[in-house]
Formats: structure tokens, C-alpha cells, sequence
């Protein structure tokens, strides 16, 4: 058997492009339930973290009110022997606080991390089992940006939430709390005076942030552009040097770029006069000034005495110190919800369903029934095909580029599920069949080879883990490839990179091995054989027709010759069966098929 596969652009892993997608923010309600869902099963980890750090937080602000009492004592006596045994005490609490202080946030620390090693754990491995039932347009839709962004920026946002922004959230409410109370102990007025300015700043700061959903919104898709778009020209690096198209390409990443720009300065316009007021009242040097002022007046009209005013140039001008951690936590937070949304909406997607009541199939005869199917839910790629593909024959789908022919080949695997009509293996509709059995079923060579990071063995050996050295080493040899295997540095322990020095035929007949050594019955070829030169191609031509002996194969063509002994062919045009029957028959119709042949005989395009 001799096959050839068609337009490179066509691929069953690389159907028709959706419609482009813009990440958008879910709901803040959504994100907080989606938070909530997610922490549930560390609920008591976050519970006993928050604690520790309410805990440590206020055993640490202990020395500055230790040193803040010693002051106002030896202000306020004559005699320092009289008060010693106070000095020592209060010598005592804040050293005391302060060991307190680094054994509980320490604890807290680990606590947290432990939480978060076991969520994003566990996540990960959900992202990547959910990823790997969804059905293949969810990918072309959201694109390589979007999915890169969940399993990195935003797991790593979620790692902030939980490691960090919930702690010092805490830890700096329980310390202004505590701070201010100690204040509000030694002089209500000048606690209010040091309150007030605190006050200025979380108002300027809310202000500040009145609008930072949208501008964050703005901003993350801008962010899932320019990920995108560097994907994009780095996968594509070949075809722009050897097209000049780097130009295009980076005219999107540009674009992307000055949106982000765009988003933020819009947002350091809007607030740029809140942030200055709200960085102003933070400042040490402005709490400082305010209450050194405020409390000098009160000592010169008899309200505070001199050693009551220290408590507050000590204790009151490190508060901003503990709000400061607090806007970052809920900073954090935030974006943590955020995060914790778009994960949470990629794990509820639906997978393609798993059947109810699983069968299996009763043979290997294929059958396509009035099969039809649209990427977008408006325009059909396919629409009303049918025919049958017997055991031990093979099956040309051909016709011009975009007539559907890869399309059904994505079916048959159930990368995408039909939209109308029925697959059938063996008398099984393909959704009754449990997804690993239907996979294991199907050996599916396509033109772009994926080659794993792992030795030459565990590549050919994908299909089956347990296989034996000497059954890697069969499949080899039937795929032509045994030869060029010993020729490797190690042998069949040599370690693949991108492609690890093989040719593109080399590669190709690599994967054929894979499909061999499986055994599966259904053999699908799509575009194997496209981009190869003459020598490769006909190296590839002897490893598929091994492959194919006593399979059912479909086998997706372009150069009509190598198919020309079929046992039948389809033609397809437009998504809908055009003709079918063998070579003979079709070149004797002197229809649409007849005019492909002539056209490629004479070197025309039809």
C-alpha cells in the first residue's frame, strides 16, 4: 500500500481557528465562590495559619510597647531604683515578645506553605487530567496563552493568597488593632490624632482602588495577548524566516503591548492624585510630623505630659509599617480570587462525556452515519457522510483543502464529538465506547511529529509502557528505522530534544514504530508523508504499508497516485460526500475525481 497526505495546513490536530477569544474576569462573586471551593480542603490549615499570625503579630508589637513603658517610667520618676523591678518586667515582655514573635510567624510560615505545596499540588494534577479529557476546540478557542496563563501565573497568584497575602493580612490587622488600642490606653485624644491620619490613607487608598477590577480586567487580557503572541512567534520562528512574515507577528505583540501600556497608565491617571495622598500618609516621616505637632501642643495646654507623648513617637509611627503589608495582602487576595476564578472555570468545563453504560465494540468495521459537524455551531465542516469501512481495507478520504477530509479524522478519535448523525466501530456508537479503550483502539500518525523529552525506547514504547526491549526493537525494524536507532549516540537510550538529530523522515517513521509496536486495529494516516523528500517518502511508504496489514485504514491523501489502489475512495467536497468507489470506478464516472487526476497528472491544480 502506498499513501501520500495532503495540504500540511490541514491537520486533525489543527482544525479550522475559532473566533478570536478575550479573557475576561469572572464575577467577583464567582471568584469568592471559586476561592472558597478550592480552599475547602485546607480550610483548617488557612484557619490555623490565621491565628498563628494573629498570635505573632501581637506578640511582636510587645518590644515597641516594652520600650514605649520603659520610657514613660523613667520619664515619669524621680528615683530609677524605685521602678526597677518595673523596667525589668517590661524588659522581660518584650523580650519575651519578641522570641514570641519569630517561633509563631515562623510556624505560620510553614503552615501556610504546607497548604499551598498540597493545593497547587493537587490542582496541578487536576488542571492536567482536565485538560486532557477536553474536547480539542476548547484549545483553538482559548489558544496557548490562556492555558500557559492558568497553570502558571495564575496558580502562582494562588500560591500568594495562600503562602503569604492571607498571613500578613492578618498579622497587619491584628497589629493596628492592638496598636491603636495601646494608644487609645495611654491618651484617647492623640489616639484619635494618629487614627485620623491612618484614616486619610485607607480612604485615599480606596479611592485609589475604586475601579481596579476594570483596569485589572483591562490589563490580564492585554497580558494573555503578549503571551500569546510570544508563543506564537516562537513556535513559528521557521515559517517567519523563511517567509518574512516576523513583521505581522510582531506587529501583534506590539499591539498587545501598547494596550497593556494603555490599561495601566489609564489607571495611574485616575488614580495618581489618591496614590500620592495615600503614599504621603504612609510615610513614617508624615505620622511623625503630625504627631510630634499635635502632641506638643497638647503638652504646652496641660493635656499630655511629656512622657505620655512617647508611646506615640514609638508605637504610633510604626503603624503605617503594618498597613502597608495589609494593602499588599489585599492586593493579593485579589488577585488571588481572580486567579482562583479562572482555574475554577477550567476545572468545571465539561469534558466530552464519558458513556453512561460503556460497551465495547464487536469488531472493527467503521461506520459513518449521516455524520455532521460544525467548529462554531453556525457552518457545517461536514455534513451528511456516510459510508462503511470494512476490517482489512483501506479508505481514501480525498478532495480540496477545507472539504472536511481531516475533520472526519478527528471525529473517528473523538477529538470532537458530531454535532449530528453517528460513529460507529464494530456496532458501538464511538460515545458508548469508555475514551481509553476507543484511543487504544487507533494508531493516528499525523505529518507533525510530537516526539517526547525522554529516551528513543520510552518514545516508541508510549503506546505500551510494559513492552519488551525486544518488542521496541521488532517494531523498529518493521518501521525502518531500526538502523538509524544504533547509528545514535546511546542507541535506544539515546535522549530525544527537539527531534534529537533525526530528519523529519527519521521522526516520522519514529512515530510509525509507536503505532506499530500498539497493535491497534483502526490505522488513521493523516498528512504522514506531506513534507518529505523523495528517499524519506519512500522509506515512510514501506513502514505505513507494515502498519497497515489486516487493519481497517483511512488514509487522508493528497497526491492522488499513492492511493490509487485503495479499496475505495471518498471524495469529498464542501463537507459532504461528493463520490465514492475505487480508482477505476471513479476515473470511469469522469466526475469530480476525474478532473483531481487529470489536473495533478498534468501538473495543473484542479
Amino acid at each position: 500500500m502506498t499513501t501520500a497526505i495532503e495540504n500540511p495546513a490541514e491537520s486533525a490536530l489543527d482544525p479550522p481557528p475559532q473566533a478570536p477569544h478575550d479573557a475576561e474576569l469572572p464575577p467577583r462573586h464567582v471568584a469568592t465562590d471559586a476561592l472558597a471551593r478550592l480552599f475547602r480542603p485546607i480550610r483548617r490549615h488557612l484557619v490555623g495559619c490565621a491565628i498563628l499570625s494573629t498570635l505573632g503579630s501581637a506578640a511582636g508589637f510587645a518590644p515597641y510597647i516594652a520600650v514605649a513603658e520603659i520610657a514613660r517610667v523613667a520619664l515619669a520618676s524621680t528615683e530609677l531604683a524605685s521602678v526597677s523591678a518595673t523596667l525589668w518586667t517590661w524588659t522581660w515582655i518584650g523580650m519575651i515578645g519578641a522570641g514570641l514573635r519569630l517561633v509563631l510567624v515562623f510556624a505560620s510560615s510553614r503552615l501556610g506553605h504546607y497548604a499551598d505545596a498540597r493545593t497547587l499540588h493537587d490542582l496541578r494534577v487536576r488542571m492536567i487530567r482536565q485538560l486532557g479529557s477536553l474536547p480539542l476546540g476548547w484549545f483553538r478557542a482559548s489558544g496557548s496563552g490562556a492555558v500557559k496563563k492558568r497553570m502558571t501565573t495564575d496558580l502562582e497568584d494562588m500560591h500568594l493568597i495562600i503562602a503569604h497575602a492571607l498571613g500578613e493580612l492578618v498579622g497587619a490587622a491584628t497589629a493596628i488593632t492592638v496598636g491603636l488600642g495601646y494608644l487609645l490606653f495611654v491618651d484617647w485624644r492623640m489616639a484619635l490624632v494618629t487614627a485620623g491620619v491612618l484614616l486619610v490613607m485607607v480612604v485615599a487608598y480606596r479611592i485609589a482602588m475604586r475601579s481596579m477590577s476594570t483596569h485589572m480586567n483591562r490589563l490580564l487580557t492585554a497580558e494573555e495577548r503578549i503571551s500569546a503572541a510570544s508563543i506564537e512567534y516562537a513556535d513559528g520562528i521557521a515559517v517567519v524566516k523563511a517567509f518574512g512574515t516576523g513583521g505581522r507577528i510582531l506587529e501583534r505583540f506590539n499591539t498587545a503591548v501598547r494596550q497593556h501600556t494603555a490599561a495601566l497608565g489609564a489607571w495611574a491617571a485616575e488614580t495618581r492624585y489618591s496614590t500620592a495622598l495615600s503614599r504621603l500618609c504612609s510615610a513614617e516621616v508624615t505620622v511623625l510630623g503630625v504627631v510630634t505637632i499635635a502632641g506638643l501642643i497638647f503638652v504646652h495646654n496641660g493635656h499630655l505630659a511629656m512622657a505620655e507623648l512617647i508611646p506615640f513617637l514609638v508605637v504610633g509611627v510604626g503603624l503605617p509599617t503594618s498597613i502597608d503589608p495589609a494593602i499588599q495582602g489585599s492586593l493579593g487576595v485579589r488577585k488571588g480570587r481572580v486567579a482562583a476564578g479562572n482555574v475554577d472555570e477550567l476545572l468545571s468545563r465539561p469534558p466530552l462525556p464519558e458513556p453512561v453504560r460503556p460497551a465495547s465494540p464487536q469488531g472493527h468495521q467503521i461506520e459513518l452515519d449521516r455524520v455532521t459537524f460544525s467548529y462554531d455551531g453556525v457552518t457545517n465542516a461536514v455534513a451528511d457522510v456516510t459510508a462503511t469501512l470494512a476490517p482489512g481495507t483501506i479508505t481514501a478520504l480525498v478532495g480540496p483543502s477545507g472539504a472536511g477530509k481531516s475533520t472526519i479524522a478527528s471525529l473517528l478519535p473523538r477529538f470532537y464529538d458530531v454535532t449530528d448523525g453517528a460513529i460507529r466501530i464494530g456496532g458501538t456508537d464511538i460515545r458508548d465506547i469508555p475514551t481509553t479503550e476507543l484511543l487504544s483502539s487507533m494508531s493516528l500518525v499525523f505529518q507533525d511529529v510530537m516526539l517526547l523529552r525522554d529516551t528513543v525506547r520510552e518514545n516508541i514504547r508510549i503506546g505500551r509502557p510494559l513492552a519488551t526491549d525486544e518488542e521496541v526493537q521488532a517494531a523498529a525494524r518493521a518501521a525502518r528505522i531500526h538502523e538509524v536507532i544504533t547509528r545514535l549516540p546511546d542507541g535506544y537510550d539515546t535522549v530525544l530534544g527537539d527531534g534529537g538529530g533525526l530528519s523529519g523522515g527519521e521522526r516520522q517513521r519514529l512515530t510509525i514504530a509507536r503505532a506499530i509496536l500498539s497493535g491497534a486495529p483502526v490505522v488513521i494516516l493523516d498528512e504522514a508523508t506531506a513534507s518529505l523528500d523523495p528517499d524519506g517518502e519512500t522509506a515512510v511508504q514501506a513502514a505505513l504499508a507494515e502498519l497497515a496489514v489486516g487493519k481497517t485504514v483511512i488514509v487522508i491523501a493528497h497526491r492522488l497516485h499513492t492511493i490509487s489502489a485503495a479499496d475505495q475512495i471518498l471524495v469529498l467536497d464542501d463537507g459532504q460526500l461528493a463520490e465514492r468507489g475505487s480508482h477505476e470506478q471513479l476515473l470511469a464516472r469522469n466526475g469530480r475525481y476525474a478532473r483531481m487526476w487529470e489536473a495533478q497528472l498534468h501538473g495543473r491544480s484542479a
